[in-house]
């Protein structure tokens, strides 16, 4: 059997087929880094220098634009690291997930353009650096690969790579953020867990539960510096029907613009309207 071009193209190839809004282009070996236009390193960002500025500037127009008014620095801050976070950490989780395969992004390896032409949620480049896969993966042939011995060993490949990535992301925007430290970690655990669940329901049901059951698992509590559980809990519709939902870890700050419209997942939204939500989208 032919492999592919490499251990999580396929994967990447997957995900564009139900999230075409969001591009991954696998960089060659040699080949030149994106640069201008809307592209921005992550390393960039992680400096927190003048191009995490004109990255956050994005968010403050488009916030002014859509919401006619001027949100605070923090909360702008927020945005613009959930919208650099979601799709970063789909970098590792979908690999893993259909594949079994943990890509390796150091913060040096990874460009982002969000405003990319045809993609609503943006385009990401970025550099191989190695991969870990489980013992009989094909993969294990191909350059880069390093080869763990079982599934809790796979999992912890996963926290590891998140978290080598998101750390100095997290430190660039900390100065910027109200809240700094356990609360950016419980954002990182939010990001990991709502990405990859949003991911498995476009793949379909049976998918949308064995990513809840994988993501239990791989964020069980107690390890840090990941914030608390995958945190999936069941609620009833009033017909018996059983609504998965969940209760976030951070706070997106979007209630400082809409108190009204709190995301389906915070804490802040009562089980009632929860259940009025569910029923809707399934509807």
């Amino acid at each position: 059997m032919s492999l592919p071009r490499s251990a999580v193209s396929g994967a990447y190839a997957r995900l564009a087929e139900v999230l075409p809004g969001l591009a991954v282009t696998e960089l060659a070996p040699g080949a030149d880094t994106p640069h201008g236009g809307d592209w921005v390193a992550a390393a960039s960002l992680a400096a927190a220098g003048p191009a995490l500025d004109t990255y956050l500037a994005w968010d403050d127009t488009q916030v002014r634009r859509d919401y006619d008014q001027q949100a605070r620095p923090d909360v702008i801050a927020g945005f613009g690291l959930h919208r650099y976070a979601w799709p970063a950490c789909l970098l590792i989780t979908v690999p893993w997930f259909l594949n079994r395969r943990v890509p390796r992004y150091p913060v040096t390896h990874v460009w982002y353009d969000r405003a990319a032409a045809g993609h609503a949620l943006g385009q990401m480049a970025v550099r191989p650096a190695g991969f870990a896969c489980l013992p009989g993966d094909e993969a294990a042939t191909l350059p880069g690969a390093r080869v763990v011995p079982d599934e809790e060993a796979l999992r912890a490949e996963v926290r590891s790579a998140v978290a080598e990535h998101m750390e100095p992301v997290l430190t660039g925007f900390g100065p910027r953020m109200r809240r700094r430290g356990r609360a950016l970690w419980g954002m990182a655990t939010d990001e990991i867990v709502e990405g990859l669940w949003y991911v498995a329901r476009l793949f379909g049901e049976i998918e949308e539960r064995r990513a809840t059951r994988e993501l239990e698992l791989l964020l069980p509590g107690a390890t840090k510096p990941y914030v608390g559980t995958a945190a999936f809990r069941e609620l009833t519709g009033p017909g018996g029907e059983p609504l998965r939902t969940r209760d976030r870890a951070s706070c997106c700050m979007f209630y400082t613009l809409r108190p009204e419209d709190t995301c389906a997942t915070c804490p802040r939204t009562a089980d009632a309207d929860r259940v009025t939500r569910l029923l809707a989208a399934a509807g």
